[in-house]
Protein backbone atom coordinates (compact mmCIF):
# COMPACT_ATOMS: atom_id res chain seq x y z
CA UNK A 1 0.00 0.00 0.00
CA UNK A 2 1.33 4.00 -0.59
CA UNK A 3 2.06 5.84 1.75
CA UNK A 4 1.20 9.66 1.52
CA UNK A 5 4.04 11.63 3.06
CA UNK A 6 1.66 14.40 4.14
CA UNK A 7 -0.84 12.42 5.88
CA UNK A 8 -0.02 13.29 9.23
CA UNK A 9 -1.87 13.53 12.87
CA UNK A 10 -1.45 14.37 16.47
CA UNK A 11 1.48 11.83 17.67
CA UNK A 12 -0.47 10.58 20.45
CA UNK A 13 -3.29 9.61 18.03
CA UNK A 14 -1.21 8.00 15.43
CA UNK A 15 0.32 5.96 17.92
CA UNK A 16 -2.89 4.88 19.73
CA UNK A 17 -4.25 4.28 16.63
CA UNK A 18 -1.10 1.79 15.57
CA UNK A 19 -1.70 -0.36 18.91
CA UNK A 20 0.83 0.94 21.19
CA UNK A 21 -1.08 2.21 23.84
CA UNK A 22 -4.03 4.17 25.33
CA UNK A 23 -3.68 8.37 24.07
CA UNK A 24 -3.02 9.04 28.05
CA UNK A 25 -0.32 6.60 28.40
CA UNK A 26 1.11 7.65 25.11
CA UNK A 27 0.44 11.48 26.31
CA UNK A 28 2.69 10.42 29.44
CA UNK A 29 5.64 9.36 27.36
CA UNK A 30 5.29 12.29 25.36
CA UNK A 31 5.70 14.64 28.58
CA UNK A 32 8.42 12.30 30.73
CA UNK A 33 10.58 12.83 26.80
CA UNK A 34 10.69 9.32 26.20
CA UNK A 35 9.26 9.92 22.50
CA UNK A 36 11.63 11.32 19.96
CA UNK A 37 10.74 11.76 15.94
CA UNK A 38 12.74 12.32 13.75
CA UNK A 39 15.90 12.36 16.58
CA UNK A 40 14.30 14.82 18.54
CA UNK A 41 12.01 14.87 21.15
CA UNK A 42 8.71 15.31 20.80
CA UNK A 43 6.13 17.35 22.32
CA UNK A 44 2.14 17.18 22.88
CA UNK A 45 1.29 18.99 19.85
CA UNK A 46 3.43 17.21 17.67
CA UNK A 47 2.21 15.54 14.22
CA UNK A 48 4.08 13.10 12.56
CA UNK A 49 3.05 10.19 9.81
CA UNK A 50 3.78 7.09 8.69
CA UNK A 51 7.64 8.44 6.79
CA UNK A 52 8.41 9.63 10.29
CA UNK A 53 10.68 7.94 12.52
CA UNK A 54 9.22 7.45 15.73
CA UNK A 55 10.88 5.79 18.66
CA UNK A 56 9.98 4.92 22.34
CA UNK A 57 13.17 5.41 24.48
CA UNK A 58 15.73 4.45 21.62
CA UNK A 59 13.41 1.87 20.20
CA UNK A 60 11.41 2.36 17.00
CA UNK A 61 7.76 2.52 17.01
CA UNK A 62 6.11 1.20 13.66
CA UNK A 63 2.78 3.36 12.24
CA UNK A 64 -0.17 2.98 10.09
CA UNK A 65 -1.76 5.70 8.66
CA UNK A 66 -5.62 7.00 8.77
CA UNK A 67 -5.77 5.32 5.22
CA UNK A 68 -4.54 1.82 6.37
CA UNK A 69 -6.83 -0.97 7.69
CA UNK A 70 -7.37 -1.32 11.38
CA UNK A 71 -7.24 -5.19 12.34
CA UNK A 72 -9.61 -4.30 15.66
CA UNK A 73 -9.49 -6.96 18.18
CA UNK A 74 -11.56 -7.26 21.39
CA UNK A 75 -10.96 -9.92 24.34
CA UNK A 76 -12.89 -10.46 27.49
CA UNK A 77 -10.77 -11.78 30.75
CA UNK A 78 -12.43 -12.80 33.95
CA UNK A 79 -9.71 -11.30 35.95
CA UNK A 80 -9.55 -13.31 39.59
CA UNK A 81 -8.68 -11.57 42.52
CA UNK A 82 -4.91 -11.21 43.39
CA UNK A 83 -3.69 -9.70 39.74
CA UNK A 84 -2.46 -6.64 39.24
CA UNK A 85 -3.89 -4.74 35.96
CA UNK A 86 0.10 -3.26 34.91
CA UNK A 87 2.36 -4.83 32.85
CA UNK A 88 5.19 -5.04 35.32
CA UNK A 89 4.74 -4.65 39.14
CA UNK A 90 7.54 -3.76 41.25
CA UNK A 91 6.18 -6.18 44.04
CA UNK A 92 6.68 -9.32 41.32
CA UNK A 93 3.10 -9.73 41.80
CA UNK A 94 1.20 -11.47 38.72
CA UNK A 95 -0.49 -9.02 35.96
CA UNK A 96 -3.42 -9.84 33.91
CA UNK A 97 -1.58 -9.48 30.96
CA UNK A 98 0.29 -12.35 31.54
CA UNK A 99 -2.20 -15.38 30.49
CA UNK A 100 -3.37 -13.18 27.37
CA UNK A 101 -2.96 -14.44 24.15
CA UNK A 102 -0.35 -12.14 21.66
CA UNK A 103 -2.88 -10.20 19.31
CA UNK A 104 -2.75 -10.46 15.76
CA UNK A 105 -1.14 -7.02 15.76
CA UNK A 106 -0.32 -4.47 18.14
CA UNK A 107 -0.27 -4.61 21.71
CA UNK A 108 -3.40 -5.63 24.84
CA UNK A 109 -4.76 -2.41 26.17
CA UNK A 110 -6.69 -2.66 28.90
CA UNK A 111 -10.19 -0.53 28.90
CA UNK A 112 -9.81 0.93 32.06
CA UNK A 113 -8.44 -0.99 35.42
CA UNK A 114 -9.69 -3.34 38.26
CA UNK A 115 -7.90 -3.31 41.57
CA UNK A 116 -5.94 -5.63 43.01
CA UNK A 117 -8.90 -6.89 45.09
CA UNK A 118 -11.56 -6.93 42.38
CA UNK A 119 -12.37 -9.38 40.20
CA UNK A 120 -14.58 -9.83 36.94
CA UNK A 121 -14.93 -8.27 33.43
CA UNK A 122 -11.62 -6.80 32.05
CA UNK A 123 -11.83 -5.76 28.09
CA UNK A 124 -8.77 -5.41 26.36
CA UNK A 125 -8.22 -4.67 22.71
CA UNK A 126 -5.40 -3.93 20.20
CA UNK A 127 -6.95 -0.52 19.26
CA UNK A 128 -5.82 1.79 21.32
CA UNK A 129 -8.26 5.01 20.00
CA UNK A 130 -11.15 3.15 20.48
CA UNK A 131 -9.87 2.04 24.55
CA UNK A 132 -9.00 5.99 24.76
CA UNK A 133 -12.93 6.65 23.73
CA UNK A 134 -14.21 4.20 25.81
CA UNK A 135 -13.25 5.23 28.92
CA UNK A 136 -13.46 8.88 28.31
CA UNK A 137 -16.19 10.24 31.02
CA UNK A 138 -18.08 11.89 27.36
CA UNK A 139 -18.79 8.28 26.51
CA UNK A 140 -20.68 7.64 29.69
CA UNK A 141 -20.28 3.74 29.57
CA UNK A 142 -21.92 2.19 32.24
CA UNK A 143 -20.06 0.10 34.25
CA UNK A 144 -21.66 -2.65 36.38
CA UNK A 145 -20.55 -4.35 39.70
CA UNK A 146 -21.79 -6.57 42.21
CA UNK A 147 -21.15 -5.72 45.67
CA UNK A 148 -20.89 -7.20 49.31
CA UNK A 149 -21.11 -5.19 51.92
CA UNK A 150 -20.30 -5.31 55.57
CA UNK A 151 -23.25 -4.74 57.55
CA UNK A 152 -27.08 -3.53 56.19
CA UNK A 153 -26.84 -0.11 54.77
CA UNK A 154 -29.74 2.17 55.95
CA UNK A 155 -32.31 3.68 53.34
CA UNK A 156 -30.65 7.28 53.77
CA UNK A 157 -27.31 5.32 52.87
CA UNK A 158 -28.74 4.46 49.83
CA UNK A 159 -30.35 7.85 49.29
CA UNK A 160 -26.92 9.55 49.79
CA UNK A 161 -24.50 6.95 47.56
CA UNK A 162 -27.93 7.73 44.45
CA UNK A 163 -27.94 11.86 45.33
CA UNK A 164 -23.76 11.63 45.78
CA UNK A 165 -21.03 12.24 47.70
CA UNK A 166 -17.98 14.70 47.47
CA UNK A 167 -14.66 12.48 47.06
CA UNK A 168 -11.50 14.63 46.45
CA UNK A 169 -13.50 17.94 45.67
CA UNK A 170 -15.80 15.87 42.99
CA UNK A 171 -19.32 14.37 43.02
CA UNK A 172 -19.75 10.77 42.57
CA UNK A 173 -22.62 8.57 42.83
CA UNK A 174 -24.52 5.38 42.08
CA UNK A 175 -26.77 5.54 39.00
CA UNK A 176 -28.22 2.52 40.31
CA UNK A 177 -28.63 0.40 43.29
CA UNK A 178 -30.36 -2.85 43.06
CA UNK A 179 -30.68 -4.82 46.59
CA UNK A 180 -29.54 -8.52 45.74
CA UNK A 181 -29.99 -10.65 49.24
CA UNK A 182 -29.26 -9.44 52.98
CA UNK A 183 -28.30 -11.82 56.31
CA UNK A 184 -27.94 -9.13 58.84
CA UNK A 185 -23.92 -9.05 58.60
CA UNK A 186 -23.37 -8.50 55.06
CA UNK A 187 -25.64 -7.09 52.00
CA UNK A 188 -25.36 -7.55 48.24
CA UNK A 189 -26.64 -5.04 45.56
CA UNK A 190 -25.94 -4.18 41.85
CA UNK A 191 -24.73 -1.19 41.24
CA UNK A 192 -24.16 0.42 38.31
CA UNK A 193 -22.47 4.09 37.49
CA UNK A 194 -20.40 5.68 34.46
CA UNK A 195 -17.31 6.85 35.67
CA UNK A 196 -14.43 4.87 36.17
CA UNK A 197 -12.16 6.67 38.87
CA UNK A 198 -9.60 4.78 41.06
CA UNK A 199 -11.15 2.68 43.57
CA UNK A 200 -14.77 4.57 43.31
CA UNK A 201 -17.28 2.19 43.91
CA UNK A 202 -14.92 1.08 47.18
CA UNK A 203 -14.66 5.02 48.12
CA UNK A 204 -17.96 5.38 47.69
CA UNK A 205 -19.33 2.68 49.97
CA UNK A 206 -16.67 3.50 52.35
CA UNK A 207 -18.06 7.15 52.33
CA UNK A 208 -21.53 5.89 54.15
CA UNK A 209 -19.34 3.55 56.68
CA UNK A 210 -19.66 0.45 54.78
CA UNK A 211 -16.67 -1.95 53.61
CA UNK A 212 -16.78 -3.53 51.00
CA UNK A 213 -16.17 -7.32 51.35
CA UNK A 214 -16.36 -8.54 47.84
CA UNK A 215 -15.91 -6.66 44.42
CA UNK A 216 -16.58 -8.02 40.92
CA UNK A 217 -17.47 -6.26 37.93
CA UNK A 218 -19.53 -7.92 35.84
CA UNK A 219 -20.74 -5.30 33.15
CA UNK A 220 -18.74 -2.95 30.88
CA UNK A 221 -20.99 -1.11 28.36
CA UNK A 222 -23.05 -3.71 26.65
CA UNK A 223 -20.28 -6.22 26.86
CA UNK A 224 -21.29 -9.26 30.27
CA UNK A 225 -19.28 -11.00 31.81
CA UNK A 226 -19.83 -14.53 30.45
CA UNK A 227 -20.99 -17.02 33.70
CA UNK A 228 -19.25 -19.91 32.20
CA UNK A 229 -16.18 -18.09 31.91
CA UNK A 230 -13.79 -19.17 34.44
CA UNK A 231 -11.61 -16.71 36.72
CA UNK A 232 -8.33 -16.54 34.91
CA UNK A 233 -9.70 -17.20 31.27
CA UNK A 234 -10.07 -14.62 28.37
CA UNK A 235 -12.38 -15.12 25.20
CA UNK A 236 -13.00 -12.86 22.16
CA UNK A 237 -15.52 -10.20 21.98
CA UNK A 238 -18.37 -11.35 19.16
CA UNK A 239 -18.48 -8.79 16.12
CA UNK A 240 -22.05 -7.89 17.09
CA UNK A 241 -20.84 -7.07 20.16
CA UNK A 242 -17.84 -5.09 18.74
CA UNK A 243 -20.34 -3.24 16.72
CA UNK A 244 -21.87 -1.70 19.82
CA UNK A 245 -18.89 -0.92 21.35
CA UNK A 246 -17.80 1.17 18.11
CA UNK A 247 -20.60 3.15 18.01
CA UNK A 248 -20.88 3.91 21.49
CA UNK A 249 -17.65 5.11 22.11
CA UNK A 250 -18.64 7.19 18.35
CA UNK A 251 -15.19 5.47 16.55
CA UNK A 252 -14.43 2.40 14.63
CA UNK A 253 -15.57 0.48 11.75
CA UNK A 254 -18.98 -2.04 11.50
CA UNK A 255 -16.76 -3.80 9.68
CA UNK A 256 -14.09 -3.86 12.02
CA UNK A 257 -12.45 -7.82 12.31
CA UNK A 258 -11.88 -9.57 15.39
CA UNK A 259 -10.90 -13.28 16.07
CA UNK A 260 -13.65 -15.75 15.91
CA UNK A 261 -14.79 -16.15 19.62
CA UNK A 262 -13.14 -18.87 21.51
CA UNK A 263 -12.38 -19.72 25.05
CA UNK A 264 -9.12 -19.82 26.63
Amino acid sequence: MNRQPHETQRLQKLLAASGHGSRRSIEAWIRAGRVQVNGTTAGLGDRAGATDEIRLDGRILSVRTASEAMRVEVIAYHKPIGEVTTRRDPQDRPTVFQKLPAPESGRWISIGRLDFMTSGLLLFTNDGELANRLMHPSSEVEREYLVRVRGSPTLSALNELSRGIEIDGVMARFDRIVPESSDGTHASFRVVLHEGRNREVRRLWSAVGHEISRLARIRYGPIELPRDLAAGRWRAVPKEQLKRLAEMSACGSPDAKVKTPRSA
